[in-house]
């Protein structure tokens, strides 16, 4: 069943659910629409730490569930990137465009309805995507609707050499370690790192097709320039960002 997404606003701040208001599914603060408001959907451009500064805003970013579009306005009408956003529920797109300021596909940007499984398992889309954030939640917020082995390298085949992938795992049935796990074995160990908890419990992993993570010092000249330009937390994320702490993988 397909929850319908529903509205609320307070302290300036509008809110996206699904059929409920117990879960937010995005946010946006009404007089910042292009700043990312949620802590976690600010970790998921961590990706940033890895790309060069004048490579930053090149090639194709897509992202696999809308939420409010935060993302989505950002790769598009900050980063000035070429942007897909996958979401199967009509009634969000929709709410979207109405209230999120999520503008209308133009050269650069594409919004389809559609499913996510379907999406990376289409061939034609291997290789055409530098950087892929993962947000999968229900309206019950209960686990990511999609977290296996072979949709994970479906995700790895969707990006070119060098691309890097954000994933938000949070759930009350989630279970960090084997989801992590999974994306371990899809894009190997020594591609995948993690950053701390959020205080309500999102923990971001980010992966890589052939990439190398940079020294600490450049990692730290990235984040001045990312905080400087852009407002994003990014020192913090320098602090907290880890390899995957447990090596071992599974075929599940």
């Amino acid at each position: 069943m397909i929850a319908p997404a529903t509205i609320s606003e307070a302290q300036g701040v509008r809110y996206l659910h699904l059929g409920t208001p117990l879960w937010v599914q995005g946010a946006m603060r009404i007089r910042k629409p292009h700043a990312i408001e949620l802590e976690y959907v600010q970790r998921m451009m961590v990706w940033m730490l890895l790309a060069p500064e004048h490579e930053r805003c090149d090639g194709h970013a897509a992202q696999l569930g809308l939420g409010a579009a935060s993302l989505t306005r950002f790769t598009h009408s900050v980063l000035r990137m070429k942007t897909t956003a996958i979401e199967l529920n009509p009634t969000v797109i929709n709410a979207c465009r109405m209230w999120f300021h999520l503008p209308a596909n133009d050269r650069l940007l594409s919004v389809l309805q559609a499913d996510a499984a379907d999406w990376v398992a289409d061939g034609a889309n291997a290789g055409s995507v530098q950087v892929l954030n993962v947000d999968l939640y229900d309206h019950d917020a209960a686990s990511p609707v999609l977290d296996s082995v072979p949709f994970y390298r479906r995700c790895h085949r969707v990006l070119d050499d060098g691309g890097l992938m954000t994933v938000n795992l949070f759930g009350r049935d989630a279970s960090f370690e084997r989801s992590a796990r999974r994306i371990g074995t899809a894009f190997g160990v020594s591609q995948v790192w993690t950053l701390s908890p959020t205080r309500e419990g999102n923990t971001i992993v980010l992966a890589g097709k052939g990439v190398e993570m940079p020294d600490r010092a450049t990692l730290e000249m990235r984040a001045e320039s990312i905080q400087g330009r852009y407002a994003l937390p990014a020192r913090k994320w320098v602090r907290m960002i880890r390899p995957l702490p447990d090596p071992r993988t599974i075929d599940a």
